[in-house]
Parts: structure tokens; C-alpha cells; sequence
């Protein structure tokens, strides 16, 4: 038997470091006092600034069009909000005997949000699947998940995300929804100024998303969130991770075989259908959670580290597969308006 090739150098994101750097930062020199305010205000200016970007970079036009290859975005939108919150859900006998209320809640958080674009068409480039249909799969899952994520969120995880009460949708509509849509209406004239300076606005997007885990976790730091967590939850957590993990890495591959999808289509279900955004997940958090926001996204950075080891792992499996469908084939299953990136890389 083969023994499976690992690659030279699994991906540590340099910017899973920088989150870590700035929770440390958090740690050692919290905002505290008056600082408190202007950190938390900051944080909330950042959050509406990164939808307005994201509204304002996504074209709705090229999606739509894209809706020709439905069966697999359906797939995929099943995976990310159906049978992750079901997995989150299932995790609740958990508690408190193997997770803590605030950990499980962050778990749960990080079961609805939305799947990433970058990391998804990266790794199905990879491994010489559906690349279009992981652009526009990637796409739909964050364009749904601008709705559907605060609002499975406040449902689901009641008092612990502020409920599912009038303040709460207030808060979705003012700092999600409201920046985003005006992102959308405004990019017919700001869309070509975020297309050329794309590489300055995305330190822009990840100095906003720091900002937010400081305010975050120094709200945290100030309640004693680090009192809270051991280090044997911590390593109870990450094999509650990698067990949730390797069972929707398994349901997208063979599942998607029983529905009869090809190789190229099922390696984009696998890997657009198992992720989840962090750059997405932080902000919203910041909104949902408020003060209690630390120990909320601590799962989902734990979580997207993973994610990228383990799934680089089978990128390169599937590459040194034999594809047996010609590429044309593959490429002709989706329109032609879909194969090129939407702006949005998360």
C-alpha cells in the first residue's frame, strides 16, 4: 500500500499568525477605561466598512448568470447551512461535560457562517476540478451568507448572540445588511477605483478584521475570558473540529458522487462545500455577539487553520489522480460569464 504523500510545507497563513499576534496584543494591553469606547467604536466603523467593500466588489450580474450550473450550488449551499448547523446542533450534548456554554457557542457560530472563495478556488485549481463552479459556488455561499448567517445566528444561539429580538435585527440591518447594499448600489461607480488599488484595500480588509478581534478580545481579556478556558478544552475543541470536519469532507465527496456529479464538480463541492470564512465569520461576530465576541471566534480560527492543512493535503492527492474527463468538458459545464473571479476573495 502507498503510503500517502505529504506536501513539503504545510500552509501556515501568515495571517492566522497576525490574528494570533493581535489576540496576544489584546491579552497584554487590553483596551481598558476610556480606551474601552474608542476601540469598540472603531470596531463597529471597521465591521460596516469591510460589507461595504464586500457589497461594492461582488457583481450580482455574473452570479446570476452563473446560476446555469444550479444543482452544484445548491449542493453546496445545503452543506454550508443545513448540514454544518445540524452538525453544530448535534454537538450540544457536549456541554458541559466536554465543552464549555461559551465555547459551544462559538462552535455553533462557526457552523453557520459562510464558505470562503480564495481558499476554494485554490485548492480546486489544485486538484484540476471545476474551477468556475468553485468561483461562483464560493460566491453564492457568501452572498447568502450575508442574510442568513446573523439571522440562523440570532435563532439559534439565543441569548448568547443577543437573541432573536428587535435589537438584534437592528443591528444586522445597520452594520451588515445596510453597508452592503450600499456597496451594491454604489458599484457601478466605485467598482473600477476597488478593482485597480485591489492589493492596497485588501490590507485594508485585513487591518479592518484585525481591528475587530482586538476590540473583541480585549473586551474579552477585561470579562476574564482566559479564565474560562483550559488548556484541556482547547484540546477538546480541536477534536471536535477535526471530527466535524472529516465528516463533511467525507459527506461532499461521496454524497456528491451519489447525486452523480463528476470527478471536476465533486472536488469543487468537496472543497467550497467543507470550508468556512474567517474574514467573513470575524466581523459578524463582532456584531453578534458583542463583549462576549472573543471566546465567539476563537473556534473559527482554530477551525480555518485546519481547514487549510488538511485540505491541502487532498489538493495534492487529487492532482496526482488520473483525471479521466477532458478538460474542455469540464469547463463547458458552466457559463462562460462564471469563469472569471467576482472580486471577492474570502
Amino acid at each position: 500500500m502507498r503510503r500517502p504523500h505529504l506536501p513539503a510545507r504545510l500552509p501556515l497563513d501568515p495571517y492566522v499568525l497576525a490574528l494570533l499576534g493581535t489576540v496576544g496584543l489584546a491579552t497584554l494591553l487590553p483596551a481598558r477605561g476610556a480606551a474601552a469606547p474608542i476601540a469598540d467604536g472603531a470596531s463597529t466603523a471597521a465591521v460596516a466598512l469591510l460589507f461595504f467593500l464586500y457589497g461594492a466588489r461582488l457583481s450580482t450580474r455574473e452570479a446570476l448568470e452563473g446560476l446555469r450550473h444550479w444543482r452544484l450550488h445548491l449542493t453546496v449551499l445545503a452543506c454550508t447551512f443545513l448540514l454544518f448547523p445540524l452538525l453544530g446542533l448535534a454537538a450540544r450534548g457536549l456541554v458541559p461535560t466536554v465543552l464549555t456554554q461559551p465555547l459551544y457557542a462559538g462552535l455553533l457560530f462557526l457552523c453557520l457562517v459562510p464558505s470562503t472563495v480564495q481558499s476554494s478556488i485554490a485548492f480546486t485549481s489544485i486538484a484540476r476540478g471545476n474551477v468556475p463552479a468553485a468561483i461562483c459556488a464560493g460566491s453564492f455561499s457568501s452572498l447568502a451568507g450575508i442574510v442568513l448567517t446573523p439571522l440562523l445566528a440570532v435563532g439559534l444561539l439565543g441569548g448568547h448572540a443577543g437573541g432573536f429580538s428587535l435589537d438584534a435585527l437592528l443591528r444586522i440591518t445597520l452594520q451588515l445588511l445596510l453597508p452592503f447594499l450600499l456597496g451594491q448600489c454604489l458599484r457601478r461607480w466605485v467598482g473600477g477605483f476597488l478593482v485597480r488599488h485591489k492589493q492596497v484595500l485588501g490590507y485594508v480588509d485585513r487591518g479592518s478584521i484585525l481591528l475587530v478581534v482586538y476590540a473583541a478580545f480585549s473586551a474579552g481579556v477585561t470579562a476574564g475570558i482566559w479564565h474560562q478556558v483550559s488548556p484541556a478544552r482547547l484540546g477538546a475543541l480541536l477534536l471536535v473540529e477535526a471530527v466535524i470536519l472529516a465528516v463533511m469532507l467525507l459527506v461532499t465527496r461521496y454524497g456528491s458522487a451519489r447525486l452523480g456529479f463528476d470527478r471536476a464538480d465533486r472536488i469543487a463541492i468537496q472543497f467550497a462545500g467543507s470550508k468556512k470564512s474567517l474574514a467573513a465569520g470575524l466581523p459578524m461576530a463582532g456584531v453578534l455577539f458583542g463583549a462576549q465576541a472573543g471566546l465567539a471566534v476563537l473556534p473559527l480560527m482554530l477551525f480555518h487553520q485546519m481547514q487549510l492543512m488538511v485540505c491541502a493535503v487532498i489538493a495534492r492527492r487529487h492532482a496526482r489522480a488520473p483525471d479521466r474527463q477532458p478538460a474542455a468538458d469540464r469547463v463547458a459545464e458552466v457559463s462562460p460569464a462564471a469563469q472569471q473571479p467576482t472580486g471577492q476573495a474570502r
